[in-house]
């Protein structure tokens, strides 16, 4: 097959993209996962027949500061001005969030004259824990439609993008003791804005904490369908030490979660707080990360082959339940759905429909393999043979909840880091 030569000019306008935090050009690929649709838009059957706008998937490493990052197709407020996601609907998220509420009201002494501050605190899912001690909160929502649900629990709630010039009138007249950033960082175009945000809203011995899934993990355990376009970024603890350090802001604790399939914790300050003394635990995960090779592009190539091998084992795997005339459903309408099943060319005739706990999402489809989504009720009435569980990070909480699936001899899978079928 013969090939376009393109002229030299375009091929460097093609190819050459700043990182978004340090602004060095972009040349080394992570993956390319080809062409999506934005992963939280789940058409109506009204929609269907209007086509989808798609963009590319092709994540690049930085080799400068090793930040793993997509190109900004589409703008926050394009993609979170009105967000189907509810972070409420998921029983052990709640759990996990409830205490680490217990842990820190406890470590950093919050009380009555405290503010806690959270950034992209979605349906008050976290801040209503604060708000039954008594502990003054504020939530920062771009989404109004998410953040309705919040002021339903009592949690006060500005609907706003977080930036630097938002924390600059709002620390006119109180800043935060307590600032909570639960996976948002991944979700900010303009990275430095959001933190240097963070650091003018903080208290002089005010603490921040970041969770966010650790590209580590990420790589080890395969976990290509957690990059979708509402994900503009992949952290390691290195390149996040370095961008706070950037912004005057020091890490000085971090906690490994088994959350979204491996998370961290990142705890910071500012820079000149003499409060807060560094943990051991930060030289332990930054010499994890050396160990595998993420200090250097090296420990980046080999990504792409992994990718490539459970696209193929999940098809093949696919492809002969259906000749067995096995009935295939899936569990759960996630983000990272999108990106798996549309990189691995899944649509209906491989999974006939999908369930979801979230109101907002049934009656809909799944972007791309336009999946229907449907009551949870409709695994009992409809008996697959076959469960694919899409978000994978609550398969036990999920398992747990459809165990009666086994009545019929039906079996649970889950397809990453590998297919495994329970």
């Amino acid at each position: 097959m013969s090939t376009i030569a393109l002229p030299v000019e375009l091929q460097e306008e093609v190819t050459t993209k700043p990182c978004r935090f340090c602004g060095a050009e972009l040349r080394q690929t992570f993956v390319d996962l080809g062409m999506s649709p934005l992963c939280e838009t789940y058409p109506s059957v009204a929609d269907l027949n209007r086509g989808e706008i798609y963009y590319p998937l092709h994540t690049y490493v930085c080799t400068r500061c090793f930040l793993v990052q997509l190109e900004e197709y589409e703008s926050g407020e394009n993609i979170f001005s009105d967000y189907a996601y509810f972070s409420s609907y998921s029983d052990s998220w709640l759990r996990h969030c409830e205490k680490y509420c217990d842990k820190v009201t406890k470590r950093f002494g919050l009380n009555e004259k405290s503010l806690v501050v959270e950034v992209a605190s979605n349906d008050g899912y976290l801040l209503q824990y604060f708000v039954r001690r008594s502990v003054p909160v504020l939530g920062i929502e771009p989404a109004a439609n998410v953040a309705a649900a919040a002021l339903e629990k009592g949690v006060t709630t500005l609907v706003r993008f977080f930036g630097a010039q938002l924390a600059t009138k709002l620390a006119e007249s109180q800043r935060a003791d307590l600032i909570v950033g639960n996976n948002v960082l991944a979700q900010v175009p303009d990275l430095n804005d959001f933190v240097e945000g963070l650091k003018i809203l903080l208290k002089p011995d005010g603490v921040l904490t970041l969770e966010f899934p650790h590209l580590l993990r990420l790589i080890e355990r395969n976990e290509f369908d957690t990059i979708y376009h509402e994900h503009y970024s992949y952290f390691s603890l290195f390149t996040t030490q370095h961008i706070l350090e950037v912004h005057a802001l020091r890490v000085f604790d971090v906690e490994e979660l088994s959350s979204h399939g491996g998370s961290l914790r990142v705890y910071a300050c500012r820079a000149d707080s003499q409060k807060h003394l560094v943990g051991s635990s930060i030289r332990k995960v930054i010499e994890e990360e050396e160990h595998a090779g993420l200090h250097s592009a090296d420990g980046y190539r080999a990504f792409s082959t992994q990718v490539r091998k459970t696209k193929f084992a999940l098809l093949e795997f696919l492809l002969q339940a259906a000749k067995e005339g096995r009935s295939v459903a899936g569990y759960g309408a996630p983000g990272k759905s999108a990106t798996l099943l549309h990189y691995c060319g899944i649509s209906n005739d491989l999974i006939e429909f999908t369930v979801d706990r979230s109101p907002h999402k049934q009656g809909r489809f799944l972007p791309g393999s336009h999946i229907p989504i449907y009551h949870p009720d409709r695994i009992a009435e409809r008996k697959p043979d076959l469960v694919v569980i899409l978000p994978w990070n609550l398969k036990e909480e999920i398992m747990e909840q459809l165990q009666f699936i086994r009545k019929w001899g039906g079996r649970f899978v889950v397809p990453i880091p590998e297919v495994t079928v329970y």
